[in-house]
């Protein structure tokens, strides 16, 4: 046995494990990166992202502050995981796997030299390499010129497939069952965990009897109520709700690696003037940013457009976002396609096959009449013609005045 096999070795413990993606789609994404490495005579590519790794192999891996990897070159496509891992990205690799251990810090370059053997260009992800990273791949892959693979992949991965689309259609239908389990708990005097319990049970469940195997992680859901609704990514608290109160309820499955969303402001019991004009207002936009989501347009003009809504009713200041994002691989702690925002700098137009958000939130200060974060959210797929909206829960004062 060789120092290399007691440092680097194929852990295929078990069988391959289901996945919702069949072989063709697989290979059509690996063999886009093929492609691009042919263009731009890449020799191999190494992909170290969350994202980029759960979307060429199907694998997720677990960081807990070790490296881990995904090498494509031109006949081969192999996962590099942590001994702490077992056979699990084995199982759930489209591909080989190889398994590092942790006799010697470096033994995670050890399986990338092996696996990148007299290559001279690599796609690396500039935008995940650290500098520290990219100093410890040149050490150990010296005279290896580094190319960006990240930007080219996240245009890849904007562009959903049909499979990708049945995915996400699936994602938001448990978004809507999150989001009646959460409308069910809500009451006053009710804290805020426990309806988050509520609501990510129901959909954990819900993705548990869909699927003959799949991996139980990383749903949740940000249910906040009163000031804690100022902000879209505020975690859940102990406060209790008080009726009268703004609630913002968000659910995030987690199905695969694919994140869906349904985000709505509610009310507990009632809803005072002040705070329902704003809520009006903020829904007349949703609605508008809805009609404007379609094939041809461009993500700034659609920004703008809603800015000047918001601007008539001097609300523009108390906007604290862009107006929604591309969806697929992503999550509250990796990335997503960044290009696909709908934000004033970006150019990018919608084309058939994008998946995307529309989601406007204006937050008005503690102190001033309508005081909290008023937020609305739908996914849309983009179609040849127009775009379908594949989220179901009603919005606005007629069905989210919650009164239990």
């Amino acid at each position: 046995m060789t120092d290399d096999m007691l440092h680097v070795m194929a852990w295929h413990n078990g069988e391959k494990e289901y996945s919702p993606f069949s072989d063709v789609e697989m290979n059509r994404r690996q063999t886009d990166i093929r492609r691009w490495m042919a263009e731009n005579k890449v020799d191999a590519t190494l992909f170290t992202s969350y994202h980029c790794i759960n979307y060429y192999s199907g694998w997720l891996y677990c960081y807990f502050g070790r490296k881990y990897g995904m090498v494509i070159d031109h006949n081969k496509a192999t996962t590099i995981s942590a001994g702490i891992d077992g056979g699990q990205p084995y199982r759930r690799s489209f591909g080989d796997n190889v398994t590092y251990t942790d006799w010697r810090r470096d033994n995670f370059y050890r399986a990338v030299r092996q696996l990148t053997a007299s290559s001279k260009r690599i796609g690396i992800e500039f935008d995940h390499v650290n500098l520290d990273f990219r100093r410890q791949l040149e050490q150990a892959l010296p005279g290896v010129e580094f190319v960006d693979v990240a930007q080219p992949s996240m245009w890849m991965r904007s562009i959903k497939s049909l499979e990708e689309q049945k995915l996400i259609r699936e994602g938001a239908l448990v978004c809507d069952i999150g989001g009646a389990a959460c409308v069910a708990a809500v009451k006053a005097g009710a804290p805020e965990h426990e309806v988050a319990i509520a609501t990510t049970n129901a959909m954990i469940r819900e993705i548990a009897k869909s699927y003959p195997y799949v991996e139980l992680m990383d749903s949740w859901t940000w249910f906040q109520s009163g000031i804690n609704t100022d902000g879209a990514h505020n975690p859940v608290t102990n406060r209790r709700v008080q009726s009268g109160d703004i609630l913002s309820l968000n659910t995030f499955p987690m199905i695969f690696g694919y994140y869906t969303a349904l985000e709505r402001t509610l009310f507990c019991d009632h809803v005072d003037d002040a705070s329902l004009d704003i809520w009006q207002k903020n829904v007349a936009v949703h609605r508008r940013g809805l009609e404007l989501i379609k094939p041809g347009a461009r993500c700034k003009d659609i920004a703008i457009e809603l800015n000047e809504m918001y601007r008539e009713w001097d609300l523009l200041k108390y906007r604290s976002f862009g107006y929604g994002h591309s969806f697929g691989v992503l999550c509250h702690y990796y990335g997503r396609e960044a290009g696909i925002e709908l934000r004033e700098d970006i150019d990018t137009v919608l084309e058939p096959g994008m998946v995307v958000s529309m989601e406007p939130m204006v937050m008005m200060p503690q102190g001033m009449p309508g005081a909290g974060g008023y937020r609305e959210h739908d996914i849309l797929i983009v179609k040849q013609e127009s775009a379908e909206n594949i989220t179901s829960f009603p919005f606005g004062p007629d069905h989210n005045i919650v009164r239990n």
